[in-house]
């Protein structure tokens, strides 16, 4: 008989969140909000070089180390993501989709260390929403 495995623990990618929420806002709004300060000081840091592209590596003022994977103006962000007291990256995506009544922005992160990690980047990421959510253009 297998054992059930832990919520938020996956058979392949290790310990994953994913945190999203449906803002009022056009997906051209939300994208630019994320690509230009505060709001990419908000999500990513500060000492981010731009613009953005697939296979840039770079590393924030706070010492988070961040190879670009794959990159879709307007869409998607999908990094490796490695806070320095961090023994191995994670895979972090960052993905805004069309909804009803705006778009929504999904923080989608995996090959956390453990489950305590996931907690701890469930509500990191629920801040960063909130936070976003709240800057006025």
């Amino acid at each position: 008989m297998e054992t059930q495995r832990p919520v938020g623990l996956s058979k392949t990618q290790g310990w994953e969140i994913g945190v999203r929420r449906t803002l009022p806002l056009s997906a051209i709004e939300l994208w630019t909000r994320l690509m230009t300060p505060p709001g990419l000081g908000e999500w990513l840091g500060e000492g981010v070089p731009l613009p953005l592209g697939v296979k840039q590596h770079f590393t924030t003022k706070s010492g988070i180390r961040c190879e670009m994977r794959s990159y879709e103006e307007g869409s998607l962000i999908r990094m490796r993501w490695q806070p320095s007291d961090w023994a191995e990256p994670s895979t972090l995506q960052v993905r805004l989709t069309p909804a009803k009544s705006g778009v929504t922005l999904s923080f989608h992160h995996e090959h956390l260390p453990d489950g305590d990690q996931r907690e701890a980047m469930r509500a990191h990421w629920a801040r960063v929403i909130n936070r976003l959510a709240e800057i006025r253009s």
